[in-house]
């Protein structure tokens, strides 16, 4: 089966509303430019098995997430976002290289969490993938010295 992209997005510029209000008030606008650069060419792209995100304005760094190793996704709306519409969404996962990602200041409106949830549904079933979390009985308990 092919990898289809499912959403490819980037965040609101609602983000950068502080830093433009200081630019016109005591800051210069290369600042704002450099903050609305670095908002525009940091871009997500949820695919049937991963997400791929790209940053960078000269140089660019891709970081891939597999979605069968997320663990647990967790949806933030703070009352500045919710003024908006817009929401965090922080994804947590198994892998080393990145135990967590943040995207902020996405539409409510997309139902992106419902579309992440299905997908690494669907690829740890495909995948057959499962994960297992072991509690210790006693933290910090001496082990054995």
């Amino acid at each position: 089966m092919s990898e289809e992209t499912l959403w490819s997005g980037t965040s609101s510029q609602v983000k950068n509303l502080g830093p433009w209000l200081s630019c016109i008030l005591v800051i210069t606008i290369p600042w704002a430019i450099y903050r609305w650069l670095t908002v525009k060419t940091t871009t997500y792209r949820l695919t049937t098995e991963r997400l791929i995100t790209e940053r960078g304005i000269l140089n660019k760094t891709t970081d891939t997430l597999e979605l069968y190793r997320v663990r647990d996704l967790q949806v933030s709306a703070p009352f500045w976002q919710r003024l908006f519409g817009l929401h965090t969404i922080t994804l947590l996962s198994a892998d080393t290289s990145t135990p967590s990602v943040v995207i902020d200041y996405i539409p409510t409106a997309l139902g992106l969490p419902d579309k992440f949830r299905a997908q690494v549904e669907e690829c740890r079933m495909r995948k057959r993938v499962r994960s297992v979390d072991i509690e210790d009985e006693h933290p910090g308990a001496a082990t054995g010295l």
